[in-house]
């Protein structure tokens, strides 16, 4: 298993964005309270029949080992379930509140089941069940759950939230917890006994949908691996819808091949800062790259920026500024290409979200972006309540819940400061026991959900697993870099943040065992 379930075969395009309110609500329905003791168990096809609170059931037939194949979804994904043991599949739709329609799926293991729950997120507006995402879990065990969160359609588009309204709180919040809810029901039905531990595992809107469960619904799960959450919605949305802004004005003319020479001199500049030239930027808080560095010249006409490119890069590096302060931190050096991302042909979440949630008005113009009036007018429209900033999860950790939030350095898609922030404010507002219950990783040189320069395979599920049930709280973890051509991968350790890898100053600086754990130096 790794954080990204296998991406190797995955477009990126999917993973932009996705990817994985402090109120307390009851964590199921009150008829699908679950007895302690154990059940009948019911055969998998006889799960058709069982009645739930607002769910058809659709479907639930047994998927021999291999045989599975997943229905298009609305982004071709090449996928591969060869190695899928038999399960049964379960898939019904739910309907909490009139105009909605939530998919969901359940994958129960047919022998091995280890008595354990894992529902998985998605990215971006969603829009489909991530078929990818339940494989790996369900190899190792697990039963495992997936939503399409409401609506079928594309990750960056957001018209399903005009034309049905509930759609977009079942987008925000509602349909994780349905499926949830759901899923368990399912699982006692055919085991007869209830999974003794369920974990969420998502990154970007995935990473999201875990810290909304954490903070609106504590007791839907007792660990939690968020990556990269896309919580700070409508400041995010802005960031998006500017940097596309940026990226597609004439008059600027940023090209791909300017992104290259910055991101090649931001390297530069700071890679050997920890005593390691790897092209990674180990601690991008310490890197003060300037692209004024890059300004053309008499000597250097041709490889350079112009001074309307050099302020146009300035104000992406500084974020969503506004006049009451800074609503979203900017990207860190060493991820510039990704910037290209938020493009119309590539995945223009930002502007579509601005034009059909915030002004309704296909006629919307990018280019009248404002920062201060359009932000506010998108906060108070967010009656869905997506935005995920609540930093209290005292009620989360005081029922023994374990919150491990990652994030790679070089996200340009959301910028990492911003779940630096979300952390300590975290800590801050959860009371004693915070500490011991949420830890965050930092993920040098690594991009939006993995990929990079730097290590993004590691195993969160089974780190997540080990804390929960047996009280092993991470501090280091080791990650992989998939070799590119052949060779052996690259091993690092990851350290709970705000400590960074430093080198020990011998053996190979692609062996984790080369590096200790520890705080960086005084700035």
């Amino acid at each position: 298993m790794t954080t990204t379930s296998d991406r190797s075969s995955m477009p990126r395009a999917l993973w932009l964005l996705g990817t994985w309110v402090a109120l307390t609500v009851p964590s199921q329905d009150p008829a699908l309270a679950q007895p302690g003791g154990p059940q009948a168990a019911m055969p998998c096809e006889t799960l058709a029949s069982i009645a739930l609170p607002n769910t058809r059931i659709t479907m639930a037939q047994r998927v021999d080992s291999g045989a599975f194949v997943a229905p298009a979804p609305p982004i071709p994904v090449p996928q591969n379930f060869s190695r899928v043991p038999a399960f049964c599949r379960v898939t019904a739709t739910v309907a909490p509140v009139t105009g909605s329609e939530i998919k969901i799926e359940v994958w129960l293991p047919s022998a091995g089941w280890n008595g354990k729950f894992v529902g998985v997120g998605n990215g971006g507006m969603s829009g489909a069940i991530w078929h990818f995402a339940m494989a790996e879990p369900l190899q190792g065990g697990y039963a495992v759950a997936g939503t399409n969160t409401g609506h079928d359609g594309d990750e960056a588009d957001s018209r399903f939230a005009v034309e049905r309204p509930e759609a977009m709180t079942d987008y925000a919040w509602r349909a994780v917890h349905e499926m949830t809810v759901k899923a368990k029901a399912i699982i006692l039905a055919h085991y007869g006994r209830n999974a003794r531990h369920a974990y969420w595992i998502g990154c970007s809107s995935g990473g999201r949908q875990g810290l909304k469960e954490a903070q609106r619904f504590p007791a839907d799960y007792d660990g939690i691996v968020a990556g990269a959450p896309a919580n700070n919605w409508m400041p995010l949305m802005a960031y998006a819808a500017n940097v596309q802004r940026v990226m597609t004005d004439s008059a600027v003319g940023l090209t791909p091949r300017h992104l290259e020479l910055l991101q090649a001199a931001a390297i530069a500049a700071c890679d050997a800062n920890d005593g390691v030239n790897d092209k990674v930027i180990e601690d991008p808080q310490r890197c003060a790259f300037d692209p004024a560095t890059l300004r053309c010249n008499a000597t250097n006409a041709q490889n350079c920026l112009t001074d309307r490119q050099v302020a146009a890069v300035r104000s992406l590096y500084a974020g969503v500024v506004t006049r009451s302060g800074t609503l979203m931190p900017g990207p860190t050096p060493g991820g510039e290409l990704a910037w290209m991302a938020f493009t119309p042909r590539i995945f223009p979440i930002g502007a579509n979200y601005m034009r059909d949630v915030v002004m309704r008005d296909a006629s919307w113009n990018l280019a009248t972006l404002d920062f201060d009036r359009d932000i506010a007018r998108g906060i108070a429209e967010d009656r869905a309540q997506v935005t995920t900033t609540e930093a209290n999860l005292g009620a989360f950790v005081g029922r023994g819940g374990k919150l491990l939030l990652w994030h790679g350095w070089t996200d340009a898609l959301i910028p990492a400061r911003n779940t630096v922030e979300y952390y300590e404010k975290a800590l801050a507002a959860s009371g004693g026991d915070a500490r011991n219950a949420i830890r965050l990783f930092m993920l040098p040189g690594v991009d939006h959900c993995g990929d990079g320069e730097g290590t993004f395979v590691f195993d969160a599920l089974q780190v997540i697993d080990a804390w929960v049930e047996r009280g092993q709280a991470p501090e280091r973890i080791v990650a992989q870099r998939p070799p590119v051509g052949g060779g052996a991968p690259r091993t690092r350790p990851l350290c709970g943040y705000p400590q960074i890898a430093r080198y020990r100053g011998t053996g190979s600086t692609d062996d984790e065992r080369s590096f200790d754990c520890g705080m960086p130096a005084p700035r």
